[in-house]
């Protein structure tokens, strides 16, 4: 652990970043398997709406930095 104060108050601040950055990630993940898991099912109206569900998650997580923009496709 840092002795600085500043340096003590930054872990602090890191460690909720990365707890908030898992869950995010998480999120993402989940969100393609229920896209995959719909098409696999055949079911047109759940793989829409989870398509959908999925696009907005992974515009977030690129615009917070999660995900680089190329892993995201226009639609």
């Amino acid at each position: 652990m840092a002795n600085i104060k500043s340096q003590k108050k930054r872990a602090l601040t890191n460690a909720k970043a990365q707890v908030k950055n898992n869950a995010e990630r998480t999120e993402v993940k989940t969100a393609i398997k229920n896209v995959l898991k719909a098409v696999d099912a055949k079911d047109a109206e759940a793989a829409k709406a989870a398509f959908d569900k999925a696009n907005s998650v992974l515009d977030k997580a690129v615009s917070d930095g999660i995900k680089k923009g190329s892993h995201v496709i226009s639609a």
